[in-house]
């Protein structure tokens, strides 16, 4: 998405595909942001709508919404309180009154998502037998179908980036918030003995014993709040898009978003109409994108088409093995060698640690024919995460490789690639 919104206000017209429904949905969004004005409004009248009806399903006791149920071996070991005035929380112990609302929504079924599709993967923490009940409580569902009740009645990119705050608060709304205990006595934020705070949802499906069931309304207004100082005083829109790639070389579009698999994309876009493709696909078996996704197309009303994703995946019963991976991004490179313009440019974002992956990579100048590999530059980036900067193993990089379509065994690198800092005309090696 970023991607699209940088090539569209540096005046280049661009051709965006992707299999998942989520990724054109961000894309959309980036490219069509509503004004803050008309998100405020609908804020407002959907807090009126639906805010108090969701805090009713975790009344306390004393007729006040808890924020935070702490849950530990399928028991509610602790329910929080937002205190009206300052920070520091309310802690009661769970009475009857706590349970028997809990219960009152245990076998609530959704009305607004389907059911989770899960396959075989301990590398996410999900097998077959998992559904959304796993992922959700009953009322936590409830409450999401309310609110997606309540952003139905709005339309365009209002509509849109108000189901993109529900999705990006979903990981909160769910049992995969863990707790953090016994934080280290050394750190300032923790002075006290056996003190719990709330931790967030990490990579995967993992849910942890010790977890959070947080308030549905206070994670989307938390959301919403951060979206809302960032989006524009007026509507964005300036393109002209278009979902037709049949159509790739009409006038008359700034840009087409289009959801299918890429090699049925690219069979139908123009041939030689293409100047430069840029593109991040699954790195060997680093991240199974769409497995990964299954809870945000859900909750945006999406169907998936997982036969078709070209991925490597540890779900065995998937059948997507790195043979497959291979096979199918041949298909890729040579449907991209053809709708290019002579002497344009394909970027191909990518690590792995097996050699085999690397191997592939390196024989796709024989394999097309006309893609000549120019060389390669190294992307250092960090997500700030526990994930990726502290686990073992974990990449630190990409490699960017770049090749380009010629009709003549040599060709002359562009003076721009040599300044690139870590530019090599090596092919990387596995790290």
């Amino acid at each position: 998405g970023l991607i699209s919104r940088e090539a569209l206000e540096r005046k280049r017209r661009f051709v965006g595909v992707d299999i998942n429904p989520f990724s054109i949905e961000h894309t959309t969004f980036l490219l069509d942001l509503p004004a803050s004005k008309d998100y405020y409004k609908a804020l407002v009248e959907i807090e009126e709508k639906v805010a108090a009806r969701i805090n009713a399903t975790y009344k306390t006791t004393d007729g006040r919404p808890a924020s935070h149920y702490l849950w530990e071996g399928g028991n509610i070991e602790s329910v929080w309180i937002k205190p009206e005035t300052g920070r520091t929380r309310i802690e009661i112990c769970p009475s009857e009154f706590d349970l028997k609302a809990f219960e009152e929504y245990k076998n609530y079924i959704p009305r607004n998502f389907r059911n989770l599709t899960f396959f075989t993967n301990s590398r996410i923490n999900v097998k077959p037998t998992m559904s959304v009940n796993d992922i959700f409580t009953g009322r936590a569902m409830y409450n999401i179908d309310l609110l997606i009740d309540a952003i139905s009645a709005y339309s365009g990119s209002t509509k849109r980036a108000l189901l993109l705050t529900l999705t990006s608060a979903a990981g909160q709304m769910s049992n995969m918030v863990f707790a953090i205990k016994n934080r280290s006595k050394n750190s300032k934020r923790n002075t006290e003995e056996n003190k719990v705070e709330v931790g967030s949802w990490v990579i995967g499906y993992w849910i942890p014993e010790t977890h959070f069931e947080i308030n549905v309304w206070n994670c989307f207004k938390n959301r919403a709040g951060k979206l809302l100082k960032a989006l524009p005083d007026y509507s964005t829109l300036n393109y002209s898009i278009s979902k037709d790639p049949t159509k790739v070389d009409c006038n008359g579009y700034d840009a087409w978003i289009i959801n299918q698999d890429c090699r049925t994309a690219l069979k139908k876009i123009p041939s030689e109409t293409i100047t430069f493709i840029c593109t991040d696909p699954p790195h060997s078996d680093r991240v199974p994108y769409l497995e990964l996704s299954e809870m945000w197309n859900s909750l945006l009303g999406f169907n998936v088409d997982f036969e078709n994703e070209i991925v490597v995946s540890n779900a065995k019963e998937r059948k997507k093995s790195k043979a497959l991976y291979n096979n199918e991004m041949t298909e890729f490179f040579l449907e991209s060698s053809r709708i290019l313009k002579k002497d344009g440019f394909i970027a191909l974002y990518f690590n792995a640690r097996d050699e085999e992956s690397w191997q592939y990579l390196k024989s796709i100048e024989a394999t097309s024919g006309t893609l000549k590999f120019l060389g390669c530059f190294p992307m250092v980036y960090s997500a700030t995460s526990v994930v990726q900067d502290n686990r073992k193993g974990a990449m630190k990089s990409d490699y960017i490789i770049i090749y380009r379509k010629v009709d003549k065994e040599n060709c002359i690198i562009p003076d721009f690639f040599k300044t690139i800092a870590g530019w090599s005309t090596t092919f990387p090696d596995k790290e």
